[in-house]
């Protein structure tokens, strides 16, 4: 059986609510389909770090703690997918794209705070820089933010950052 041929790319979509219990959800859907898709457990882990520091940041920053409002989440596997039955995947990178309606940001000032600044928090920013390939924020119309992020998938043994693990599930705070 052969792929079905597709204008449209391969993508998931999810809306969540701004509540911190939905971070584990959000973790496991991208660790484990970017596994499924042949990344390395290492890739895996990093996309669903940046995903939750991403979304822990919506919620913390742009809702203001505010745990009913929307987030979108739309995952999308860049060079197409392989078959059910075992055809090696033909994805050659993941672009992970998180919508919000929170108040937007002056874009120029989204970064880091200074890693010498030993402190607990604020390292979300340098995080998802750290482990993503490419990082970009935007802002929407007529309100909200959008962040895309895009890791590339390569052989096994040659990504770089931190260790990796499965996205570790139970309490969450943002």
């Amino acid at each position: 059986m052969t792929p079905h041929p597709s204008t449209q790319p391969e993508t998931v979509r999810l809306e969540i609510s701004s509540n911190p219990l939905f971070l584990a959800g959000a973790r496991e859907l991208v660790y484990h389909l970017a596994s499924r898709l042949g990344f390395t457990d290492e890739a895996c882990g990093q996309m669903a770090l940046a995903i939750d520091e991403a979304i822990c940041n919506v919620i913390r920053h742009g809702y203001d703690r505010q745990y009913h409002k929307p987030i979108w989440i739309t995952i999308t596997a860049l060079g197409g997918v392989g078959t059910p039955e075992g055809q090696e995947s033909p994805t050659t990178g993941l672009q992970i794209v998180i919508e919000d309606e929170a108040r937007q940001v002056d874009i120029s000032k989204i970064k880091s705070r200074d890693l010498d600044d030993i402190r607990p928090g604020g390292l979300g920013v340098h995080i998802i820089t750290e482990v993503m390939d490419q990082v970009k924020y935007e802002h929407r119309q007529p309100r909200g933010m959008r962040l895309t992020m895009i890791k590339k998938r390569v052989p096994a043994g040659t990504l770089n950052g931190p260790a990796a693990t499965p996205p570790a599930s139970g309490k969450e705070s943002a």
